[in-house]
């Protein structure tokens, strides 16, 4: 028997978030918590209890969790110069990372028990989508849709980015998620104009990304081309890759195409490289978020043309096999766990 692990679920257009309890290959909707309009990326603080949302047009919401109920509730709210596109907190709570996509920036807040303080001085880079931190918080990753670039900065403690170095993506890819293995050894960076999984190559002692290699996450039969800045990938047929996640083992990655509603499943080989796809599940109608549960065992897909979550249980060879599927909300586009 598995422990249950709570997902939480951001319903962009209904401005909820839903709570679910995963367990004994079960979904359980527990709460739907109104948080605010165009709620979306969110980060999690498990130590306290604290929920971290972006919601439009200018805020960060920040919200308790009963983790007995499910339900969140809102205690703190933050002006910020947009709409989050992605939050990160550091491991110890005190530190969260935002990317404001439209806005072209990425910053850093100190944190207090759920308060949001002055942030550092933002750091301005075309369509910024992502930002990720390592878990010594000395380094943080801004990834530049814009700019075809994974971005190194030195986090410091006061929050400032201290400018490193830019590691190219592959020019017009169109780069948007990023997440490191856990040895943190490896950054895998999925884009959404060429839909693909890049893998760079991390120097834990410089923090340094050497672009190494990348496979594709398209479907071949879906007879998509590859899209750009400012197409309409629905009217086009156009590429479209949205999120990337990686299995507790290191052995396996997952990512979202929207186009054609799919998750792709690639083996990671001995050197932590992706492989060539071995699957394309279809999933809900364009996945925009999806999320593995920590143990490895279970992923979870939501889609924002889609109302309902569906739970996959991962496989032995990480195939995906539904296992249940519930009610969530409109515009359902985040997930992440406790």
């Amino acid at each position: 028997m598995s422990t249950p692990v709570l997902a939480l679920v951001a319903n962009a257009t209904d401005g909820t978030v839903s709570t679910f309890r995963i367990a004994d290959g079960r979904l359980e909707r527990l709460a739907v918590s109104a948080v605010g309009p165009g709620c979306s990326t969110l980060a999690i603080d498990p130590e306290r209890h604290l929920v971290y949302v972006g919601a439009k047009p200018s805020s960060i919401v920040t919200c308790s969790l009963d983790t007995n109920t499910g339900k969140l509730t809102t205690w703190d709210e933050a002006a910020v110069p947009g709409s989050p596109t992605y939050l990160a907190l550091t491991p110890h709570g005190d530190r969260l990372l935002g990317a404001f996509y439209h806005e072209g920036l990425a910053m850093c807040w100190p944190v207090d028990n759920g308060h949001l303080g002055a942030p550092s001085p933002a750091v301005s880079h075309a369509n910024t989508h992502s930002v990720a931190v390592t878990k010594d918080t000395r380094h943080a990753y801004v990834v530049s849709l814009g700019e075809d670039a994974v971005v190194r900065y030195e986090l410091g403690q006061d929050g400032s980015l201290t400018h490193g170095s830019a590691a190219a993506a592959p020019p017009g890819s169109g780069p948007r998620h990023i997440v490191l293995n856990a040895a943190e050894t490896s950054a895998f960076v999925v884009t959404e104009f060429s839909g693909e999984v890049l893998h760079y190559a991390r120097d834990g002692a410089t923090g340094e990304l050497t672009l190494t290699s990348q496979q594709s996450i398209v479907d071949a039969s879906a007879g998509l081309t590859h899209s750009r800045y400012g197409a309409d990938p629905t009217a086009e047929h156009l590429i479209w890759g949205a999120d990337v996640h990686l299995a507790s083992n290191g052995r396996w990655a997952w990512a979202s195409e929207r186009s054609a509603s799919t998750i792709a499943t690639l083996p990671l080989g001995l050197s932590g490289e992706p492989e060539p796809a071995t699957a394309f599940t279809p999933t809900e109608a364009q996945p925009r978020g999806f999320g593995v549960t920590p143990d490895g065992e279970h992923l979870l897909a939501v889609g924002e043309r889609s109302t309902t979550a569906t739970l996959y249980e991962i496989g032995a060879d990480a195939q995906l096999t539904v296992l249940d599927r519930q009610e969530t909300g409109h515009g359902a586009n985040w997930v992440r766990f406790v």
